[in-house]
């Protein structure tokens, strides 16, 4: 279980370097729709060892959501071996995070 918040100087060593499956969960403290999948990452985080949940607040960080093209928040990214592999938008239920990163 890893659950980390993820800044422009931790992001290659935390995020791109990564040996196990990263979802990076790009939200701001004023989302709603955030607050309620957040609580669902951190279950996905817990119960799975080999996943590290990525946490990108986008007003302190706009530097990497812009990077990833993040438009509208909650977004998920999917990492593997550094490269996206896939991506959500908006709030998904647990079994639908968990589709994700398989």
């Amino acid at each position: 279980m890893a659950l980390i918040n993820v800044n422009t100087d931790n992001f290659e060593e935390e995020i791109l370097d990564a040996q196990q499956t990263v979802i990076l969960d790009f939200w701001a403290e004023w989302c709603g729709p955030c607050m309620m999948l957040a609580p669902v990452l951190h279950e996905v985080a817990e119960e799975n060892a080999d996943i590290t949940v990525g946490k990108v607040n986008v007003d302190e960080e706009p530097a990497l959501a812009q990077a990833y093209g993040i438009s509208s928040i909650p977004t998920l990214v999917v990492i593997k071996n550094g490269k996206e592999v896939k991506r959500s938008v908006g709030v998904i239920p647990k079994a639908k995070i968990e589709e994700l990163v398989k």
